[in-house]
């Protein structure tokens, strides 16, 4: 449909529905500027391959309301399995057998978990088993474990998913941004150079294309094999 359709359709209250390939962030559709109609449609862009349906009609404005739609059905059983968690989550994991809390290493003073809302596949934490909230009040044979640790998980991620680089560290305390600021935790994930994109960024949404219970098979697999 050319621009002097489209606005004809919407001067006179007629539902139009556009698909439009967004294949570049300062792509614009002209669609004229006959009575009541606007003179451009400026979409957002940075959608490589996505196409997003747009319905005319007689209000049509300036500004035209836009939605994205990402489909995960494979998450309903998560989302309406959740059950509230009293206490630590992190004294509460080592309780349950390493397929529920999805540890894939148990040491003698630390174990390592998935990160059941990771930043990318792959990450993971060492966690130690005392309940502490500062790094300084962990004993020394636990900091040299979680360090250890943290050298075979380097190891084995980069075995695993040929990453460009590594993320390690640690908030601690709530004002530094942890999550679960009574027990410290050393994060340990995966990064590539293009893994910050339009989605992550501007949809403040991130892609996982393995599944939590994927990820957890291949690292326990290859942290076992060493």
């Amino acid at each position: 449909m050319d621009s002097s359709h489209f606005c004809l359709a919407a001067q006179y209250g007629k539902k139009v529905t556009v698909t439009v390939s967004i294949l570049d962030s300062r792509c614009s559709i002209p669609i004229g500027a006959t009575g009541g109609c606007p003179s451009s449609a400026l979409l957002p862009g940075g959608h490589p391959a996505l196409h997003r349906q747009i319905g005319i009609g007689l209000a049509a404005s300036a500004n035209l309301p836009c939605m994205d739609l990402l489909w995960t059905p494979w998450r309903y059983a998560y989302v309406t399995g959740a059950e509230p968690v009293s206490g630590c989550i992190f004294c509460n994991a080592p309780k349950e057998s390493d397929e529920q809390s999805r540890i894939v290493h148990r040491g003698k003073h630390c174990y390592v978990i998935l990160n059941t809302y990771p930043y990318t596949n792959g990450h993971v934490m060492v966690v130690p088993y005392a309940h502490l909230d500062e790094l300084r009040k962990l004993p020394t044979e636990a900091a040299h474990e979680m360090m250890a640790l943290t050298q075979k998980m380097e190891t084995v991620l980069r075995f695993l998913y040929r990453p460009d680089g590594i993320n390690l560290g640690m908030n601690i305390g709530k004002a530094a941004g942890a999550g679960v600021a009574g027990h410290i935790h050393m994060h340990i994930l995966p990064r590539w150079v293009a893994d910050a994109n339009f989605v992550s960024v501007i949809g403040e949404t991130r892609v996982l294309p393995e599944a939590l219970d994927v990820t957890w098979e291949r690292i326990r697999k290859a942290f076992a094999i060493g």
